[in-house]
């Protein structure tokens, strides 16, 4: 029986903060944000919340998916569509000053990012896990793999998905992904310090 603590829930811009510090936390370390960001910067952590926090306005201001499991929440996910409603202005204009903030240095290392990644698109319509992430002191209960499959269940509900896309730029993530049904369908270098694997699992009946 699936406790109210470990079920997934749809949240909204009431529990941005919250989300905001699970990704803030689970991805202190990451591979993108170490290769974006000047990890020995005084100023690392507060630009790392900058650019969470724009992740979660961006899928807050167009209307797409947060997603929470547990209280605080412990676990985090974002989900859009590769294809979905145009960008606000608001949002053209929260991209702006975050990259104002954050310097252009750093702008140009996350596009060369995007770049690596859209070489690898997928036709058919899905849905796009951007990240998903959980507190430190919640890791190994399995909530990240409770969010990864509501995922599933979200697309395989959404007549107009026929799959999941994720990527990961950590190589122990490869093997994960595969045992829960994702297939890679690209690899790159981005740079001698990074590269990233993208994956699509198509919906099972």
């Amino acid at each position: 029986m699936t406790s109210e603590r470990e079920t997934v829930r749809r949240l909204g811009e009431a529990d941005a903060a919250g989300v905001i510090d699970v990704l803030s936390e689970s991805f202190f370390d990451y591979p993108v944000m170490r290769f974006v960001l000047d990890r020995s910067s005084a100023e690392y952590e507060r630009h790392l919340r900058t650019l969470i926090r724009f992740f979660v306005m961006a899928r807050v201001l167009r209307r797409e998916t947060l997603l929470g499991i547990g209280e605080r929440p412990d676990g985090a996910a974002l989900v859009s569509r590769p294809h979905g409603p145009e960008s606000p202005r608001e949002l053209d204009d929260l991209r702006e000053r975050v990259w104002a903030e954050v310097g252009p240095a750093a702008r140009e290392k996350y596009e060369a990012f995007g770049r690596a990644c859209a070489r690898f698109g997928i036709e058919v319509p899905h849905l796009h896990l951007n990240m998903v992430g959980v507190r430190r002191d919640a890791q190994g209960k399995g909530l990240g793999r409770l969010l990864i499959e509501h995922v599933h269940r979200l697309s395989r509900e959404d007549p107009e998905s026929r799959g999941v896309t994720l990527s990961t730029e950590d190589a122990r993530n490869v093997p994960l992904y595969e045992r829960l049904g994702y297939r890679i369908v690209g690899h790159a270098k981005v740079a001698p310090e990074l590269e990233t694997w993208c994956f699509f699992r198509p919906d099972r009946s």
